[in-house]
């Protein structure tokens, strides 16, 4: 008898932390080696991944979640394609992304932040330091609650989720750089050469000295070299500084006949690719209207060969939130 009265005590009265407690570290079980996999993709800490699932999906019990495989609560924006479901959220009836399985929604998450400019700068944090990450998650505009970071801290704190952080040497090497580490240009050195032949200058490699004659300082954007155009300046006079034809630095840089160049504007000094580097996949559009040709400028690749990539016809307008493969 006096078991039973003990069985049914704790039956009745069992903290009901306990129970989400085993809930939260079934989910941790379930989708920890997902948020491993995608650190070492996209450079997100794990920790911050298995949270963010955690707070929220409700640890995956959301309707959200369960219904439609969305774990982060990632918004339809203009250029989503797929299934959707509508539920209230900051304004009533918005639309929310449905996907086939739950790697889906995990992998669309590492995109959504190393992709769109606003999250940038996370990737330049400590890897390690989640409590930077947290904060800066509400400063990029994550989340509208205060409380945000400090709900994710005290969950990855509450289960150790940092554990989930550590790699291997073989895996810190393999991790990808930061965007905006990719995207830096680098300075290289300018070397008197005679003037090249189009085939001579694409076959000189990034890691060489460029062979231009020039005083100006030079720098390389995805292994092309290039110069920042100077007010008074002509792709004309550029071109003859270089020991280049107009034509040329035209083609090179996507350009019109008529075009005119303005200060402080990239003016590529070899053929651009027809990719961006390794790390950087695709760019997610800012704001509406944005110019295609200086989204390739910016990442040094060609017009026609990303158009193709991504089925574009011309002329190609762009909306915030459109996704451009760069390779």
């Amino acid at each position: 008898m006096m078991k039973k009265i003990v069985i049914l005590f704790v039956t009745l009265f069992l903290p009901l932390a306990v129970w989400a407690q085993s809930v939260q570290e079934k989910y941790i079980a379930q989708y920890s080696d997902i948020a491993v996999q995608e650190m070492l993709r996209s450079g997100i800490p794990a920790s911050i991944t298995l949270a963010q699932g955690i707070l929220e999906s409700g640890s995956g019990l959301s309707p959200l979640a369960v219904q439609g495989n969305n774990h982060f609560g990632i918004k339809c924006h203009k250029d989503w394609t797929g299934r959707t479901m509508h539920k209230d959220d900051d304004a009533k009836n918005e639309c929310f992304r449905v996907y086939d399985s739950p790697d889906q929604s995990f992998r669309d998450h590492s995109d959504f932040l190393r992709y769109r400019d606003r999250y940038k700068f996370l990737f330049d944090l400590d890897r390690m330091d989640y409590k930077a990450w947290a904060y800066g998650l509400k400063q990029a505009g994550y989340a509208t609650d205060p409380k945000y970071p400090a709900k994710l801290i005290k969950y990855i704190e509450d289960y150790n989720l940092a554990r989930f952080d550590i790699v291997t040497e073989a895996e810190e090497a393999e991790l990808p750089q930061a965007p905006n580490k990719i995207e830096e240009p680098v300075a290289v050195r300018p070397s008197v050469a005679p003037s090249l032949s189009v085939t001579e200058k694409e076959a000189v490699q990034p890691s060489e000295d460029y062979s231009f004659a020039l005083s100006r300082k030079m720098f390389s954007l995805n292994g092309v070299p290039f110069v920042y155009a100077m007010e008074g300046e002509t792709y004309e006079s550029i071109a003859k500084q270089h020991h280049l034809f107009r034509w040329e630095i035209l083609k090179y840089n996507d350009l019109e006949k008529g075009a005119v160049p303005r200060a402080g504007e990239i003016v590529y000094l070899q053929a651009k690719k027809n990719q961006s580097p390794k790390g950087l996949d695709m760019y997610i559009v800012s704001q509406d209207g944005e110019s295609f040709h200086a989204i390739c400028q910016r990442f040094g690749v060609k017009e026609k060969a990303i158009m193709k990539l991504n089925g574009f016809h011309a002329p190609v307008e762009l909306s915030e939130g459109d996704c451009i493969k760069l390779r």
